[in-house]
């Protein structure tokens, strides 16, 4: 048998390798953005092309490269970052694997260009597919300044999985953003497409997560500041009225560096216990230092998953440094106990009239084993259905009777399953409804007990009529007496500029209006007239951020615009709704095509067959 086994060549091999370190142009991003730190920058400049796709520069005024150290930087395993294993265990670089560059030059096309402060001529060096092409002296400036053109050009099985602009923009703005906040002493420039999209000066913590992603922070954040042996927690919390569905920002850093960590995030996420329900969430921005001994972040090609020597302790001390936040700031609500003030509780002001008591009728004649009315039995004495003041007693029975209304709208294409049987649930014609616990209805059925979920009803209804009105041309659109004005962060502001032609087609009226440090304004003139009274910032901001950038076309966004309405204008569980409306609301359901279900595959009716509930009284 014939040897099999053979050493592949080093293009194979890089192009391999590349494969667990650049995954899209955020990557690339990523790499040279934290090189840039390491090289001792404090001015650094990344110009995108075509979202990366094109062209991603990265330009920085660090200690620059040698001739010598410039072409070495492209080998594989190639880095001045550590120099044997136990360096591994006492990091203070963001990189050390020695594998971004040679990475990178393996699947783009790249251009070097780079001096340190002690040399009056630089080195250009262009490598093509892990190949050194060109090499040659060149003046430029101190520094360096790494040029990756067309990414994946040698590998169009890649490049053919790239998403859309939209997609790979919001993924290098993720990147960018994890740099730029914890580097916060330095100063950012970000071009997108040759025109400036975000100047951030060096500054503080806080003004840094201000430029990045808006004023209205501002008032939503309380600082926390914890010191011990084992870690030093600082940074900023929301505050329980700034907790969202989506668009929270959440970043933890490690001694400079970006870190994912679920069991960290559920310490914070403890600390708003009984203050905001499971499904919301606060944004964070928490710094941690500790021992670089005390942790290992040679675990994953991304080095955002550390491993940390003691967990647990890190996690009561976030606890507990969070807590502290919010009782610190008042972020709790409190009883005044102290509070000096008397409720002003109205009085009977009679006149001149003076109050007697009521007289007790009893009838001593009565006989309960001769006559059948009902009867109530009140102190001492019984009373007859007789004796309360009516003009008759004869038909009585009717006014118990069941209200007659016409029998529910049935849709097109079925009845509401009973999952347990699989039968038709239908409400019964002479039927009644009463509200349970706080947005539930109840409502006997032929199969069961039917309960309805009526917020999740309204928002079915609201979402299947505007659906309707777009398909039909009926989506009217309606002028605001002032317009409103919508501040949106640079990645906000890329998503809206894409689907601005679009909304502008559906009933709004946006215009873009000025670009302020970081936040794009954007001026809203008219709305769709099924948004209502509804907050047009909240609606614009939850639009963009439930919107799916994976895709641009139309239905997909009417679907996330009508999702985003029937929300916004849902009924509320603190509405009391009488029995009228309560049929109303059941008779508009059922006129829906998919009454059971809301657009996002919640359930919205569930039965209680007569069998369980037998059973229950067995």
């Amino acid at each position: 048998m014939s040897d099999i086994i053979r050493l592949l060549p080093d293009s194979v091999a890089n192009q391999i390798a590349a494969g667990e370190v650049v995954q899209r142009p955020s990557s690339v991003v990523k790499e040279l953005l934290e090189n840039s730190v390491d090289a001792g920058a404090d001015h650094i400049e990344l110009w995108l092309t075509d979202a990366g796709k094109s062209c991603i520069q990265v330009i920085d005024n660090g200690k620059g490269m040698s001739e010598t150290d410039a072409r070495l930087s492209f080998e594989r395993h190639a880095t001045s970052k550590i120099k044997d294993a136990k360096d591994l265990f006492d990091l203070h670089t963001m990189g050390f694997r020695g594998e971004a560059l040679a990475s990178i030059a393996a699947v783009a096309q790249v251009e070097l260009k780079t001096r340190t402060a002690n040399d009056e001529m630089g080195v250009s060096i262009t490598m093509e597919g892990a190949r050194c092409i060109d090499q040659h002296p060149v003046m430029c400036a101190k520094g360096a300044n790494f040029a990756v053109r067309n990414l994946f050009f040698n590998v169009p099985a890649r490049r053919r999985f790239l998403k859309s602009n939209v997609t790979e923009m919001n993924n290098v703005m993720q990147e960018f953003e994890r740099v730029v906040l914890i580097n916060y002493d330095k100063s950012f420039k970000l071009y997108k497409d040759d025109n400036l999209a975000l100047d951030l000066k060096a500054g503080s913590f806080k003004q840094r997560i201000l430029g990045v992603f808006g004023q209205s922070l501002d008032r939503q954040l309380l600082p926390l500041s914890v010191d011990t042996d084992i870690v030093r927690i600082e940074g900023f919390v929301g505050s329980v009225q700034s907790a969202r569905l989506k668009g929270f920002k959440q970043f933890f850093f490690v001694n400079g560096r970006y870190m994912r960590h679920p069991y960290f995030n559920r310490a914070v996420q403890t600390a708003f216990e009984r203050l905001l329900p499971p499904e919301k969430q606060v944004s964070f921005f928490l710094r941690l230092t500790v021992d670089p001994q005390q942790i290992d972040v040679n675990i994953h090609p991304s080095k955002t998953e550390i491993k940390f020597e003691d967990e647990r302790a890190i996690w009561q001390l976030l606890l507990v440094a969070v807590r502290d936040a919010l009782g610190k700031y008042n972020a709790v609500p409190t009883i005044d106990f102290d509070n000096t003030l008397e409720i002003d509780i109205p009085t009977f002001d009679g006149g001149n009239r003076q109050a007697t008591e009521p007289a007790l009728n009893v009838n001593p004649h009565y006989n309960p084993f001769e006559s059948t009315t009902p009867s109530y039995r009140s102190g001492g004495g019984v009373l007859r259905q007789s004796d309360f003041n009516k003009p008759s007693v004869e038909g009585w029975q009717d006014l118990y009777g069941p209200v007659t209304r016409s029998a529910p709208q049935q849709p097109a294409d079925g009845d509401v399953v009973n999952r347990e049987k699989d039968e038709p649930a239908v409400i019964e014609a002479n039927r009644s409804f009463f509200r349970y616990s706080s947005r539930y209805i109840v409502t006997p059925a032929k199969s069961g007990l039917m309960v309805i979920d009526y917020v999740r009803a309204h928002r079915r209804i609201l979402y299947d009529k505007f659906i309707r009105d777009v398909e039909n041309g009926k989506c009217v659109s309606q002028s605001l007496l002032f317009p409103e004005f919508v501040q949106l962060s640079l990645t906000q502001s890329y998503v809206m500029d894409s689907l601005m032609e679009q909304l502008n087609g559906m009933g709004f009226d946006i215009a873009r209006h000025a670009d302020v440090s970081g936040q794009a304004t954007y001026a809203v003139s008219a709305v769709p007239a099924a948004v209502g009274e509804n907050d047009v910032n909240a609606l614009i901001v939850r639009l963009i951020d439930d919107y799916d950038k994976q895709s641009l076309k139309s239905e997909d966004l009417y679907h996330t615009l009508a999702m985003a309405i029937a929300v916004s204008n849902s009924v509320s569980t603190d509405r009391r709704m009488d029995e009228q409306e309560m049929a109303a609301l059941v008779d508009d359901l059922f006129a829906c095509k998919t009454p059971n279900y809301t657009p996002d595959g919640k359930v919205i009716i569930s039965i209680v067959s007569e069998e369980e509930i037998v059973k229950r009284f067995r």
